[in-house]
């Protein structure tokens, strides 16, 4: 079941997942995942030495409806209960087309969850009145790039930056 993407009661079902809003209580997965983040993501993206953003910060971040992270829906495991990370759209207003995003606790690899959340969110952005959405990933996260590739992805650009080569992919819906 998919909702418009306006809608903050959007709930998308797969198989095995369900993909919602986040709750309050669940600032801590979002803080694990930043902490278990590769060493080359940069810094501004990674829990840094004073320990910030603190599990507060995410917490208020939830609270507030956060539009940066307004489309970056939970992925809990249904059969678990547990929140397993993210899936979601961000950007995509005027003329600019939105961005699929994901990341999932590193228990949860090499299970095809973050291939089952995307084809969701695909499902969603086509129902929701987009015709293309673009993704970026580091040319040295192998797993992300297979992801995509299995969502129809292709490469549509480069970018090198400080941190490493960044991949502009694109895919038509």
């Amino acid at each position: 079941m998919a909702r418009g993407a306006g809608d903050p009661d959007v709930l998308l079902e797969t198989t095995r997942l369900l993909l919602r809003p986040w709750l309050v209580e669940e600032a801590v997965v979002q803080r694990e995942m930043w902490l278990e983040r590769d060493a080359r993501v940069p810094p501004h993206r990674r829990i840094d030495a004073d320990g910030h953003p603190t599990l507060a910060a995410f917490e208020t971040s939830i609270r507030a409806g956060d539009p940066s992270s307004a489309g970056l829906l939970a992925v809990e495991r249904k059969a678990d209960g547990d929140v397993i990370g993210y899936c979601g759209l961000v950007g995509g207003t005027g003329v600019h087309e939105p961005e699929l995003a994901f990341e999932l606790l590193r228990r949860s690899w090499g299970q095809g969850y973050a291939t089952e959340a995307g084809w969701a969110v695909l499902d969603w952005a086509r129902a929701s009145g987009h015709d293309r959405l673009w993704a970026s990933v580091w040319d040295w996260n192998v797993a992300s790039r297979r992801v995509l590739a299995k969502l129809g992805f292709t490469e549509s650009g480069r970018e090198e930056t400080p941190y490493g080569i960044n991949l502009m992919t694109t895919r038509g819906l």
